[in-house]
């Protein structure tokens, strides 16, 4: 979709919301001119029920009963920040670790508790309750994730409640919440600018009736880019999100109460963005520079969603939610792959030995034909299924789920490499690839899922056995580079099956109505790639954890700790951990990630109409390999010995926010913090080479409610205009977004 028709329909979308809400306001005799909000779903109503049957923590309550750790970001969370970038948001979460890429968050790389956070390839990915990876078992990385903008909350589950999603249950999931449909006539219209072309339009109107809701959102982000590129020219991104729902209700005089909510979305990305960073020397000097190797580089995506929902209350105990999906996810990143040979990472991160190469990427020195290759790496994806939860309370004191899920999900690359010359610093066209020349394969998965978990409540005591079955059948089938057109059979075809129980185990118990402590038991668990060699096993771990938390008024804690000991340890060859990008996996044998994760929310009320919010999160984490061996894994290489830290897992993370709110404006300050940390595997002082530098980076935030529903607000992200080294990968040095001002206009009714 072009940039004009995107902003046409927005335009359009965010005049039909002030019409509706014009007219809506009609009715009323007089309004407080504060922003009101689109009423709330009642909770005791059908349709919280069905809302519930696809949360996976719920809502406050939920929280102090919930045996394990979990938390819940809600829309007033949200909106408090107005951030786009799920990394930002997350950042207040404990037990979250999250890496930077290009500024923005297109590209999300989120670990939970140790698990790595390489394109969250470890986490459990969801967009309410469905699995949302372009394709989670036969390729994870999350290349896609919904737009973050555009959600009306989030949800973390750690701890043994994990095990009622999967596959990963290691660390945990994360559930995007979409915006609901509202209650009644509603919505909201919102445009924000800033600093290198950044455009931000965000609008949504809905209504409910009887028996029929409606949703339509749209969504368009874009920017200049802030690195730049040494041929000139824009290095920054464009994204275009739209979705719509329809629900249907039966009747108020039906016998049992049913609904069945249809969602349909569609996400597409153009971004000037590139695999190529920096030498450490020229990021000392200009940290925003963009080499002229990484000229043609891009990456452009397309992905839609089709999902339909079904509730039914059989009984008054009992009720049934059905969801089938289809996701499908086409991607192509076209980009520098090497130089005279040589892979960008090694350039980058060896200058002094590849000082040629270095000036070759720099646009200093012209190149032989041919010697620089860029890569179409062009995927296609698809991901859908039919997943089920009976909810039954046979009584008082049992609250049993029971779920099964039958999903399929395949990526098919289709790869060639193009040449290119430097000359006069600038990239020339040599020869194109033929197309499938560098990888002409399938991968794909099928697997059926059960789980069964049953809350027992037994005063103050709850407990919560429950376990997951996987059964897993991978396929990988490879055609070869001289059959493009796949007319004949797959060269090379392997398949490997998976089956797996993963039990576990939560038990709470209330010292009082506000204050609970509680401790888990559970079996981490992440399956193998397709056409992994024999020798590669399932990753595998038990996952301790205990903990307090406490709920009173307007304040909530939390302590945990956690201890995961792996049995086996996986690493995935990929090109943005820096590999080589063949999908190849690696044991790294055992190894315990351990660590104390602390938070705190609460508001003061000082008078004058005036409060104080207060927000903190810290995470305490230490690991060790138990386990010494040599490999050729990108993180790991070339050896790894007994007590060596894992890398990309900083020792300490400190989040911290605090404002004013009156009744028409409000301030906020966040900062964040991330201690030094490795970025490869070691023990003892960090080579210069091998680690990243702690930062504190502050988000400054305003809004002033202006007239009846309508609100100016003003963020400066990175206050300070901190520069930071986020990543080592996939090559050399990348920085973080530099201080960025944004002035954005919203209206609500």
């Amino acid at each position: 979709m072009t940039r004009f028709r995107s902003l046409v329909l927005l335009l359009a979308l965010s005049l039909l919301v002030p019409v509706a809400g014009f007219a809506a306001e009609s009715a009323d005799e007089e309004t407080d001119g504060t922003l009101p909000t689109p009423p709330p779903i009642d909770p005791a109503s059908p349709q919280a029920e069905v809302r519930d049957r696809l949360l996976i923590v719920g809502d406050a309550g939920e929280l102090m009963r919930l045996p394990g750790s979990g938390q819940r970001l809600t829309e007033d969370d949200l909106e408090a920040q107005k951030h786009s970038d799920v990394h930002r948001i997350l950042w207040q979460v404990p037990g979250i670790y999250v890496q930077e890429e290009e500024g923005w968050g297109l590209r999300p790389n989120i670990g939970i508790r140790g698990t790595g956070v390489e394109r969250s390839q470890k986490v459990t990915l969801m967009e309410d309750g469905v699995l949302i990876a372009p394709a989670p078992y036969s390729a994870p990385s999350a290349y896609y994730t919904p737009t973050a903008a555009r959600m009306e909350g989030f949800e973390i589950l750690k701890g043994p409640a994990a095990i009622r999603q999967g596959p990963f249950t290691t660390g945990g999931a994360l559930n995007y919440l979409s915006t609901s449909i509202p209650g009644e006539l509603g919505g909201a219209a919102q445009v924000a600018a800033g600093e290198d072309g950044f455009l931000r339009a965000h609008a949504s109107v809905g209504d409910s009736g009887q028996r029929f809701g409606w949703l339509f959102e749209g969504f368009r982000m874009e920017s200049d880019g802030f690195k730049r590129l040494d041929t000139g020219g824009d290095t920054g991104f464009e994204l275009d999100d739209y979705v719509g729902k329809l629900r249907f209700t039966s009747g108020p005089q039906a016998s049992r109460y049913q609904a069945l909510e249809i969602k349909l979305g569609k996400t597409e990305q153009f971004g000037e963005e590139t695999y190529v960073g920096l030498t450490a020397d020229d990021f000392e000097r200009t940290p925003y520079r963009r080499y002229a190797g990484s000229e043609e580089d891009f990456f452009t995506s397309d992905h839609e969603q089709v999902q339909a929902s079904y509730f039914a209350q059989l009984a008054p105990r009992l009720d049934l939610t059905a969801t089938a999906y289809n996701n499908d996810f086409f991607r192509n990143w076209h980009k520098l792959q090497s130089v005279a040979g040589v892979g960008i990472a090694s350039v980058l991160d060896r200058p002094e030995t590849y000082q040629r190469e270095v000036s070759v990427l720099r646009g200093e020195l012209d190149s032989a034909p041919g010697e620089m290759a860029v890569r179409n790496n062009r995927r296609d994806y698809y991901s859908r299924g039919v997943q089920t939860m009976l909810g039954w309370r046979p009584g008082e004191r049992h609250d049993l789920e029971i779920g099964l899920r039958y999903h399929e999900d395949a990526e098919d690359r289709f790869q060639e490499e193009d040449l290119f010359q430097m000359v006069d610093g600038r990239m020339v066209l040599t020869s194109l690839g033929a197309p499938g020349s560098n990888a002409n394969r399938v991968s794909s998965a099928d697997a059926l899922a059960l789980f069964v978990v049953d809350r027992i409540d037994l005063g103050r005591w709850t407990l919560t056995p429950g376990a997951r079955f996987e059964s897993i059948d991978l396929e990988r089938r490879d055609f070869g580079k001289s059959d493009p057109q796949r007319t004949g059979t797959a060269l090379r075809v392997s398949r490997n099956r998976v089956e797996e129980i993963v039990p576990g185990m939560g038990v709470s118990y209330r010292l009082s109505p506000e204050t609970a402590v509680f401790a888990g038991l559970h079996k981490g668990f992440a399956p193998p790639a397709p056409g992994s060699a024999e020798e590669v096993e399932a990753e595998e771990s038990l996952n301790y954890e205990l903990g307090w938390r406490r709920a009173a008024g307007r304040m909530r804690a939390d302590l945990v700790g956690f201890f995961n000991d792996y049995d086996n340890l996986l690493g995935t060859d990929t090109l943005s951990g820096g590999g080589g990008g063949t999908g190849e996996q690696f044991n790294g044998g055992a190894a315990r990630i351990w660590g104390l994760e602390a938070s705190l929310a609460t508001r003061f009320d000082v008078g004058e109409g005036l409060d104080v919010p207060l927000r903190v999160a810290y995470t305490w984490t230490d690991s060790e390999f138990r386990t010494s061996f040599e490999t050729s894994f990108a993180d790991w290489e070339p050896e790894v010995a007994i007590g060596d830290e894992l890398p990309y897992l900083p020792a300490h993370q400190l989040s911290v926010g605090s404002g004013l709110d009156a009744e028409r404006w409000a301030v906020n300050i966040d900062a964040s913090y991330v201690g030094e940390m490795r970025t490869r595997s070691g023990s003892g002082p960090i080579p210069a080479d091998q680690g990243i530098e702690s930062r504190l980076v502050f988000d400054l935030g305003g809004e002033w409610v202006m007239a009846e529903r309508y609100r100016l607000f003003v963020q400066v992200r990175n206050l300070t205009d901190e520069v930071y080294v986020v990543a080592r990968r996939p090559a050399g040095l990348r920085p973080g977004l530099p201080r960025t001002v944004l002035v954005g206009i919203g209206f609500d009714f």
